[in-house]
């Protein structure tokens, strides 16, 4: 179904969107960067609002109950050159699930969470985010985050700043680093960003390099192991043959699937990882009671199948 865009005194609406949702995309731990705000009030239909950024484009976007989405403040132009590629609106979800739901378990993985996506976010921008998100939580992920770009970026409009560059990195110490409240993580920052300002790690090549070398290449950093080469890979790149191993897909792979996925998946890895990775991370009934992890505050937006 094409897009359909309207503008409208808010910004730009955009209708015909399907497989899509804010908390679901924004909030499955691929992306740091947007924050949901209190719903906007400029239309009466209006269920929430998320507030964010990437590539230094500032972005306040809600989704209406019919499922079409505002874009406050957005130009068609603006849209069509960058935020319809960022959320990955060309992509065919629709047929994806199809062919995944011929697995049970990505069955009800998917009817869990219908509404993700994998976001083609900036290289660099995914790099640092997943280097900060070693041994960490979503929320505290964030804050470091929010205050790296606060710190190091410059303003962009709306209260938000860009994200820093590899050479305004590149040229700080693990001292000016401090206030993030990032830790250890400090000195792999530093680390990847004169490798990368330097030519020594190539963002630029990765994309076209076959899946090994590509890790292989972010691995030349300090810090940076196979699964944190996987999450940028996945998230920062869109290669989707990617399968990021962390606590939860250990437990997706030791219950449900011993032998591996299945064939239906073959082509879209990344994808089913990801609805995988939600489902096991925020349902309370995936995995045998043994095995569920200690309780955390986190509230459910999802029910169970």
């Amino acid at each position: 179904m094409p897009l359909t865009l309207t503008q409208h005194p808010c910004g730009l609406l955009v209708e015909g969107v399907t497989d899509f949702s804010l908390p679901q995309i924004l909030d499955c731990g691929q992306c740091f960067t947007f924050s949901p705000i209190p719903a906007s009030d400029c239309m009466d239909d209006i269920l929430e609002t998320w507030k964010g950024f990437a590539l230094n484009h500032p972005l306040t976007i809600s989704q209406l109950e019919n499922g079409t989405l505002l874009f406050h403040n957005t130009t068609p132009e603006v849209f069509s050159s960058f935020w319809k590629h960022y959320f990955d609106l060309d992509t065919d979800y629709t047929h994806i699930k199809q062919l995944l739901s011929q697995d049970a378990i990505l069955h009800d993985a998917i009817h869990y969470a219908p509404g993700i996506r994998i976001l083609r976010q900036d290289g660099w921008e995914a790099l640092c985010c997943f280097i900060i998100s070693q041994n960490n939580n979503i929320k505290r992920i964030k804050g470091i985050v929010e205050r790296l770009c606060e710190s190091f970026g410059s303003a962009i409009g709306d209260g938000l700043f860009s994200f820093p560059s590899p050479q305004t990195l590149a040229a700080a110490s693990v001292e000016d680093l401090a206030p993030l409240r990032c830790g250890f993580r400090a000195k792999y920052l530093i680390d990847a960003a004169q490798k990368v300002s330097s030519g020594e790690v190539n963002l630029s090549a990765i994309p076209s390099m076959p899946l090994e070398e590509a890790k292989e290449e972010l691995m030349k950093i300090f810090g940076v192991g196979p699964k944190v080469a996987d999450c940028a890979l996945l998230y920062g790149f869109y290669r989707l043959e990617c399968c990021p191993m962390d606590v939860w897909m250990k437990r997706v792979f030791s219950h449900l699937y011993p032998n591996g996925l299945p064939s239906c998946a073959k082509d879209y890895i990344g994808i089913a990882q990801q609805y995988l990775f939600h489902y096991a991370r925020t349902c309370p009934d995936v995995f045998p009671a043994e095995e569920k992890p200690k309780k955390t505050s986190r509230k459910k937006q999802e029910v169970c199948v």
